[in-house]
C-alpha cells in the first residue's frame, strides 16, 4: 500500500496543478466552447488541445521551462503576437454579434477543419500564458519530483487536460435549448469579443511593462 500510495500522489499532484490552471476562463477555453455549442469539429479540436499540453508539460518538466526563462525578449514576442492575434478575433465576434444570423447552431458555412485547428493553434501557442502556466509553473512542480516519478506527474497534468476539454467541447451541447436563439449567440459573440479584445490589452501591457521601467 504505501508503494501503491508513493506512485499515486505524483500522478494527482499533476492532475490538481494542471486542473487549477487550465479551468479559469481563457480565450482557449472560450473558443473550445464556441465550437461544442456549434458541433464543429469538437473532437479535433479537443484532441487537439489536449495533446498540446501534454506536449507543453512533458517540455516543461524535461527542462524547457526553464531556457525559456532565460529569454526575456521572447516572452515579450510572445505576447505582442496573441495580442494581434486576439484582438483580431475579438473584433470578428464582434462583428459576428452584430450581424447574428450564420452563428446559429447548424447554420451552414461554418469553418473548415483546416481553419478550426489554425485557430486552436493560434489560441494555444500564441498565448504567453500557456508557457509561464504549463511550460514553466507545472514544470518547476513537476522537476521537484523525484526523477523516477515525473512521468506519473506529467501522466496526471495531461489527464486533466485531456478531461477538461472532453468536458467543455462535448458537454457544450447540454446547453443547446439557451443557444437555440439567435440572440443567445449574440450575446455569446459579445462576450466572447470583449474577453478576446481585454487580453489583447492585458498583453500588450504586459509585453512593454518592462521596456517601460527600463526607460
Amino acid at each position: 500500500m504505501p508503494a501503491m500510495a508513493n506512485l499515486i500522489s505524483p500522478f494527482l499532484t499533476g492532475f490538481a496543478a494542471s486542473a487549477a490552471l487550465i479551468a479559469a476562463i481563457g480565450a482557449q477555453n472560450l473558443f473550445v466552447l464556441r465550437q461544442g455549442l456549434r458541433y464543429e469539429h469538437v473532437s479535433a479540436i479537443v484532441l487537439f488541445c489536449g495533446c498540446a499540453d501534454a506536449l507543453l508539460i512533458v517540455a516543461g518538466v524535461s527542462g524547457v521551462g526553464a531556457f525559456m526563462a532565460a529569454i526575456p525578449h521572447l516572452t515579450m514576442l510572445l505576447s505582442l503576437a496573441g495580442a494581434g492575434f486576439l484582438g483580431c478575433y475579438g473584433i470578428l465576434a464582434f462583428r459576428r454579434s452584430l450581424t447574428g444570423g450564420r452563428a446559429l447552431i447548424g447554420a451552414a458555412g461554418g469553418v473548415t477543419l483546416g481553419r478550426a485547428i489554425a485557430a486552436t493553434a493560434g489560441f494555444t501557442f500564441l498565448n504567453p500564458h500557456v508557457y509561464l502556466d504549463t511550460v514553466l509553473l507545472l514544470g518547476a512542480v513537476g522537476a521537484a519530483q523525484p526523477a523516477p516519478l515525473r512521468p506519473l506527474f506529467m501522466a496526471g497534468g495531461a489527464s486533466a487536460s485531456f478531461l477538461w476539454f472532453s468536458a467543455l467541447g462535448f458537454g457544450a451541447r447540454l446547453l443547446k435549448p439557451v443557444f437555440a436563439r439567435p440572440g443567445a449567440w449574440r450575446i455569446m459573440d459579445a462576450f466572447v469579443g470583449g474577453t478576446m479584445l481585454a487580453l489583447a490589452g492585458t498583453l500588450v501591457v504586459h509585453a512593454i511593462k518592462p521596456w517601460l521601467i527600463a526607460h
